[in-house]
């Protein structure tokens, strides 16, 4: 859940679950052994939902242990 306070906007709100919801389903089956929240810790402009949905996306590959050598 993204609350109201980090992102004011419904429609930029629903657009970062969407991303998130993206990220997670091309990371299966590898992530279905895991419970993952993708929490929104500070308020996120529109702008910034592109740069917040990357950084999601390289949480949930670093918990993959994806690109480690």
């Amino acid at each position: 859940m993204i609350g109201g306070k980090a992102i004011p906007r419904a429609v930029d709100r629903n657009r970062l679950r969407r991303r998130f919801r993206e990220i997670v389903r091309t990371a299966r089956p590898a992530i279905e052994r895991y419970d993952v929240i993708l929490r929104v810790k500070r308020a996120v402009t529109r702008d910034e939902i592109p740069a917040a949905a990357t950084e999601g996306g390289a949480l949930v590959e670093k918990l993959l242990g994806v690109g480690d050598a």
